[in-house]
């Protein structure tokens, strides 16, 4: 098993900076990818980001590519999601989920793929 841990959230103004950081532990040697998700009240949870833990291949929504950054760090089990250029829109609570198993062709964006998922941590965007 993994177990995951988000922090990083909090309250930032419209065009700001935060970072997101979600902390593996347990079988993380396992570990084929990371994902992060959100979900803003009312709404379904959607697909933001995604990597693979080898090699590091990222793949982003479009509603946040150029303004959010996927990346990891080996060492520390630890996977980062910067976003910058912050809208109110990005308001949401923020989720980690790890996907254990390889597969061909990552399915990024099906929740259903991911085995393993964080608390979430909230993230809100003042106008």
């Amino acid at each position: 098993q993994v177990q995951l841990v988000e922090s990083g959230g909090g309250l930032v103004q419209a065009g700001g900076s935060l970072r997101l950081s979600c902390a593996a532990s347990g079988r993380t040697f396992t570990t084929y990818a990371m994902g992060w998700f959100r979900q803003a009240p009312g709404k379904e949870r959607e697909f933001v980001a995604g990597i693979r833990w080898s090699g590091g291949l990222t793949y982003l929504a479009d509603s946040v590519k150029g303004r959010f950054t996927i990346s990891r760090d080996n060492s520390k089990n630890t996977v980062y999601l910067q976003m910058n250029s912050l809208k109110p829109e990005d308001t949401a609570v923020y989720y980690c989920a790890a996907r254990l198993s390889a597969t061909f062709r990552p399915r990024w964006t099906d929740q259903q793929w991911y085995d393993s998922w964080g608390q979430g941590t909230q993230v809100t965007v003042s106008s």
